[in-house]
């Protein structure tokens, strides 16, 4: 995305936590997202990072990304990611199954438990 205007690009305003390290280190930092598109991301944090840097970030229902960060203010910065990625998965709750579903679980506590057929019992 080197290069191209993206500040007309649709991005999410959210609040998630991340994984983030450096492409020299492997400390891993948690940082904040505050957006998210198809392209990019802001993060927020402690950690020091210069524009230019490569970066791998781990994402909830993503993975691993690798990007680089594109500029920095204060404890702010943006990163432009290598590939494009589905941003609205990353908004799911963690664990959603590939499909889409929005729950990767069901629950069944508001049925009430039903008795055993006898004739599918037997003797032991």
């Amino acid at each position: 995305m080197a290069g191209v205007d993206t500040r007309s690009v649709s991005r999410d305003s959210l609040f998630l936590l991340a994984d983030l390290r450096l492409e020299q280190g492997e400390e891993k930092h948690r940082v904040r997202v505050r957006n998210l598109s198809d392209g990019g991301m802001m993060g927020e944090g402690s950690v020091r990072v210069q524009r230019g840097n490569r970066v791998r970030i781990d994402l909830q229902n993503i993975g691993q990304i690798g990007g680089s960060v594109a500029w920095v203010q204060d404890d702010r910065f943006g990163v432009a990611f290598d590939e494009e990625i589905d941003s609205q998965r990353a908004r799911r709750p963690a664990g959603s199954d590939a499909a889409g579903s929005e729950m990767a679980y069901t629950s069944y506590a508001h049925r009430a438990p039903r008795s055993p057929d006898p004739k599918v019992l037997r003797k032991v």
